[in-house]
């Protein structure tokens, strides 16, 4: 069942699959927390794994950046693996006062400036949200490991570095908590495919300061992302 971005076999990829933007990252993920690991896909270097998490099969493949690749690579294992749940760990960026570089996001919602939902005909504006058994599992899992964590709105962009500076800043007069690239081809992929999506963020700027997440404030942030993300895929 190979397509011409993913050269696993059918069978070879878990009902559930971890997706951080970066293939890099999942071989992190790969390496440092399964067991039994096989990679599965290299295809333009966005490396795909399956191992075991707890005694349960997981996989995690990169996304690559931007609303477009997350649709490619979403559509594929929901459609063509029978992927059941795409879980996204990614980094966004803060727009929200409340939200403190290395807190943790649960996308509930999402806005966009993208026109990806046009491919649907559909005689309104669709509204991509999570899939809420995930979401739920997902807060249920923050609160036991004591993680600072927000639920709400996301703002998913097709524009990292806009034209007009502040634009991001508009969006949080409506509540929205970050911006990031890759949440709404997700959820709208899962919602078109009948499948389940989350998309788990971490924050790691903010527009209200300079501040940034260092090195190892990355690793130990993203760790917890990252074992919350696991968790959820065995429960």
């Amino acid at each position: 069942m190979k397509t011409f971005h993913n050269e696993a076999e059918l069978g070879q990829i878990g009902k559930t699959v971890l997706m951080p933007g970066d293939p890099l990252r999942a071989k992190y993920i790969a390496e440092n927390y399964l067991d039994e690991v096989f990679c599965y896909n290299r295809v333009r270097g966005m490396n795909g794994y399956t191992g075991y998490y707890k005694g349960q099969r997981v996989s995690v493949q990169g996304s690559g950046m931007g609303i477009p690749s997350m649709g490619i690579y979403a559509y594929e294992l929901f459609n063509n693996y029978d992927v059941d749940n795409i879980i996204r760990i990614g980094t966004a960026g803060a727009i929200h006062k409340d939200v403190e570089v290395g807190d943790l996001i649960f996308a509930m919602g999402c806005c966009t400036n993208s026109n990806f939902p046009g491919q649907y005909h559909l005689p309104g504006t669709f509204a991509p949200i999570a899939d809420f058994k995930l979401l739920e599992g997902a807060v249920g899992q923050a609160r036991k490991d004591n993680a600072r964590f927000h639920v709400g709105n996301v703002y998913s962009s097709d524009v990292f570095y806009e034209d007009l500076s502040g634009e991001k800043g508009v969006w949080a007069k409506m509540g929205v908590l970050v911006q990031e690239m890759e949440t709404l081809s997700l959820y709208c992929t899962a919602a078109r495919a009948g499948k389940h999506a989350l998309s788990m963020l971490t924050a790691g700027s903010s527009i209200h300061s300079s501040a940034a997440l260092t090195n190892e404030q990355r690793e130990q942030s993203l760790d917890m992302m990252i074992r919350c993300a696991l968790e959820l895929a065995v429960a």
